[in-house]
């Protein structure tokens, strides 16, 4: 370049370390000279050839920069003025002669010097320069339009440049938002096609920044008008309200929230949080979207009751009652209420417990939280759990986002206006989970006593004392719930209804209601027993009692429409006339009808709506020794039925089979009901009876019903679901039950009036079962298989086991 040319550069120069700048190669740079290094160096320069180097420090922040703090590419620069100031500072003019690269330190003291090699720019014009060139102009004067700092004298001086690398430098020189560190880049960037390059992207981007500010300053213009306008409009009503005597100064809304804080005897620290959103919200506007952020929270934070609680009855005897006036049997869940009362009167600070019950639908779950609430003196909020994906369902929404509310959990308390309500959480068995979290995770703190009396919900940011709150949860099954959740539940079972109890319930319960709802009097419609037990078994077929009540609301209705049109007075319901308000039965017992072949045998099966029989059929074909499984079969169950034909076929001479059999017959095992899966290896020795009843040819006694898991060795492994399963075999009219032996220590738990006319085999082999099930079988040879101790001889039961 031509200063270069005319000033030459010495291969050692004094190096002035540059703060937070970057000096270019033909421009001028005014600097304030305070450290004394530096003083030093400018006075030794002057009174030499004036060329010093200049080169900028990578961080501004040092004082006393070392050789490692600074760049390796800077500037020759020629020192053209300098005035030395009172305060001892120089203000020095340096204009800037060619790059120049550090090759190695040579002094340290009093000042860095250092050798350097000038770098020469290889400039050869071509078409694609010129086109660079003239887009960079193009852009520097379409920022000049945007920008007020670049004025139109500069705009002309670029306009003029010929040199492609000195355009580069000065309009790096002269970009404000471009910054030291992008500076030093562009400094170091020799090549002058890739040093313009970059100075057409920094310019695109700057441009690109400016038009979107613009736009977003447009927007809020057009935001700002309109929220004036309407602080105008606002005022002007004011002023007309206040004439009319209906203003309402807006000091009346803080000061009725400030009562609300004192009355509401909120804990320390959230009283403290409230005082502090209240002063913010005396400095906002009424219009303004904050002030009713803002207010909301408020109303929340004064309308919780932080103090208020229900005083409980205490009273054990006052509580049976209502237990009993609500609920049928049920004992184990009313023992463990009446024992957290008897408790609470010797310990007053003891904490809720955390109940969850469990059973099939309509056994009274959920009506049982109501009836413990009344029994309490308590409030009662009920939550449905099911289908519930989201956790902020739970811990609610942050303020941050648009319409946020608290969680469901402090919703339900601000409901209850107490702080120790009977809390439901219904069905959390169904609890979902996707990419807006895991409430079953967020229901942790709530149920764990140690942690939910500082429960701290994302709305509030503030923590809600949970623990005065009676917990109580419902659920079909357990294994859908995450273990940690359910280890923090104390699990009481509830049981299906026997036909005698769904008949009390009837009585007590089911019927009253319906005639209350239905307008109808007791001397109107009544039920006889056997009517009751007909629907019960004919046109119903479930655990709870939510379809008998239904099948009665029909009769209700049917009633009161004959009543209303005048055809009758009063309807007696009997075993004869059921049908003419039902229609025909639905259900028949089909245990002796499905057992009266060879090759089917009746089951005991449990599912998430309780206990159940099932009937398992086995035919035989000719083929060629297959064996086909069909009725939606798990493979577990289809694992048990392979075991049971292995354990036949190695036993086939001793049960009198002819081993050609299996080789020249294809076996086809099936449960119906065929669009419901199965699962499970509690059907092995049904299946077991039921395939030695084929290939014996001797009918299975239709009153036996059986379940349990059996080897390849005949062992009988025990099995769950023991409960649920017995009260399938009663209401199916299942005489006899066939158990494993190591279930025996179950029937402890089921009540004495469950166990009522059934007679329990606990069997350790299958063939014990064979003896209960189908009688002795003869050998192939004619030997008789011998019956074990204590068996009766064929078509006899052995001695009921207890």
């Amino acid at each position: 370049m031509a200063t270069t040319e005319r000033y030459r550069v010495p291969e050692t120069l004094p190096i002035l370390p540059l703060r937070d700048a970057v000096l270019f190669p033909d421009l001028v740079m005014p600097l304030v000279v305070g450290r004394e290094k530096s003083i030093r160096l400018i006075d030794d320069a002057l009174k030499g050839d004036h060329i010093i180097g200049v080169v900028t420090q990578k961080d501004a922040q040092v004082e006393d920069p070392t050789p490692s703090d600074l760049h390796e590419i800077g500037v020759a620069a020629l020192i053209t003025k300098m005035i030395r100031m009172q305060d001892g500072t120089l203000r020095v003019i340096v204009q800037g002669l060619t790059r120049i690269r550090i090759r190695e330190l040579v002094a340290l003291d009093p000042y860095f010097k250092a050798r350097v090699r000038v770098l020469y720019e290889d400039y050869s014009p071509s078409v694609e320069l010129d086109a660079l060139m003239q887009q960079a102009k193009e852009l520097f004067e379409k920022l000049a339009e945007m920008v007020p700092h670049i004025s139109s004298d500069l705009v002309n001086v670029v306009r003029n440049i010929d040199h492609p690398g000195r355009l580069a430098d000065v309009i790096a020189h002269s970009l404000r938002s471009v910054t030291t560190d992008e500076k030093q880049e562009i400094l170091e960037l020799v090549e002058i096609r890739a040093r313009l390059e970059r100075i057409i992207y920094i310019l695109k981007k700057e441009i690109s920044i400016i038009e979107v500010r613009q736009k977003i300053q447009s927007e809020v213009k057009n935001e700002i008008d309109r929220t004036q306008r309407e602080y105008w409009l606002r005022e002007q009503l004011k002023a007309i309200q206040k004439e009319l005597g209906e203003y309402d100064d807006r000091q009346t809304e803080v000061e009725e929230f400030k009562e609300k804080i004192e009355n509401a005897k909120m804990p320390e620290e959230v009283r403290k949080v409230a005082e502090k959103e209240l002063k913010r919200l005396q400095k906002m506007h009424p219009a303004s979207a904050e002030y009713i952020v803002s207010r909301t929270y408020l109303e929340w934070l004064t309308e919780l009751p932080w103090s208020v609680e229900t005083e409980d009855n205490l009273d054990v005897k006052h509580a049976a009652q209502v237990l009993d006036e609500d609920h049928y049997d049920l004992e184990q869940v009313k023992k463990r209420i009446l024992e957290y009362l008897a408790v609470r009167q010797l310990k007053k600070d003891m904490k809720g417990p955390i109940l969850c019950f469990v059973g099939p639908p309509g056994v009274g779950k959920t009506s049982l939280g109501r009836s413990i609430a009344r029994a309490l003196g308590r409030k009662f909020i009920r939550i449905s759990l099911g289908g519930v994906h989201d956790e902020a369902e739970i811990r609610g929404h942050r303020r941050t986002y648009v319409g946020a509310l608290p969680g469901r959990i402090i919703q339900g308390i601000r409901r209850a206006g107490t702080r120790n309500p009977v809390f439901m959480l219904d069905e959390i068995d169904k609890l979902g989970v996707d990419f807006r979290g895991d409430p079953a995770a967020a229901l942790l703190e709530v149920l764990d006593p140690e942690q939910n009396f500082s429960f701290s919900d994302h709305y509030l940011e503030v923590p809600f004392d949970l623990s005065k709150v009676m917990f109580i949860c419902t659920a079909n099954v357990t294994h859908t719930i995450p273990p940690p959740l359910l280890d923090r539940m104390e699990v009481i079972e509830l049981p299906g209804y026997t036909d005698d109890e769904k008949l009390h319930i009837a009585r007590g319960f089911l019927i009253p209601k319906q005639l209350d709802n239905h307008g109808l009097k007791p001397e109107q419609l009544e039920f006889t027993d056997e009517a009751l037990l007909t629907i019960i078994n004919s046109y119903t077929r479930e655990a709870g009692v939510r379809n008998l009540e239904r099948q009665i609301a029909n009769i209700a209705r049917a009633v009161a429409k004959r009543i209303v049109e005048g055809a009758l007075e009063k309807e007696v319901i009997t075993p004869d006339n059921v049908a003419t308000y039902l229609g025909p039965p639905k259900f028949f017992p089909e245990s002796a009808e499905r057992t009266a072949k060879p090759g089917v045998a009746t089951g005991l099966a449990w599912t998430p709506t309780g206990g159940d029989i099932i009937f398992i059929e086995a035919t035989r074909m000719a083929g060629k020794g297959n064996l086909l499984l069909t009725g939606s079969l798990g493979d577990v169950m289809k694992e048990s039925a392979q075991a049971a034909l292995s354990y036949i076929r190695s036993k086939a001479s001793q049960y009198g089979i002819d081993p050609d059999v299996f080789l020249n017959s294809d076996i086809h095992i099936h449960i119906p009901s065929g669009a419901i899966p199965k699962d499970g290896p509690s059907a092995g020795i049904t299946i077991f009876i039921a395939l030695l009843s084929l290939l014996t040819g001797k009918n299975v006694r239709p009153d036996v019903a059986m379940t349990g898991e059996i080897t390849l060795r005949g062992v009988v492994l025990p099995i769950g679901g023991v409960k649920e399963k017995i009260l399938a075999a009663k209401r199916a009219g299942i005489r006899h039950v066939i158990l494993p032996e190591r279930n025996k220590a179950d029937l402890d738990e089921i009540p004495a009036h469950i166990k009522e006319g059934l007679e329990f085999h606990f069997v350790k082999e299958v063939d014990e079962a064979v003896a209960i099930a189908i009688g002795p079988l003869e050998a192939a040879a004619g030997f008789v298989i011998p019956p074990k101790p204590g068996e009766m001889p064929a078509q006899e039961f052995p001695k009921e086991v207890h």
